[in-house]
């Protein structure tokens, strides 16, 4: 029987290569936070969606976790668009 493979993450699991798993985690982060701040700021999503400048249906793909929609670049956008700013951090593996 052959032994079960070992992985750090989800992401690491599911991705082809680390610079993939990378990407999905910093996409994962952005979503994680935008989605915290639409919640705390009370708004409906027509409301984030106005102010991020997407449509409502976007706004709904992104709350709902739905990662394959979105870049990293279209996540920055998001964010800054509600006065958020980005910042990378690079760590050792």
């Amino acid at each position: 029987m052959k032994k079960p493979t070992r992985y750090a993450s989800v992401w690491d699991a599911i991705a082809d290569t680390p610079a993939e798993a990378a990407n999905l985690r910093a996409r994962a982060d952005l979503m994680r936070q935008i989605t915290l701040i639409v919640k705390e700021s009370g708004w409906t999503q027509a409301e984030a969606a106005r102010k991020c400048g997407i449509t409502q249906p976007r706004m709904n793909d992104l709350l709902r976790g739905r990662i394959s929609r979105f870049s990293l670049d279209a996540l920055v956008n998001i964010a800054t668009a509600i006065g958020r700013r980005v910042r990378a951090d690079i760590v050792a593996a």
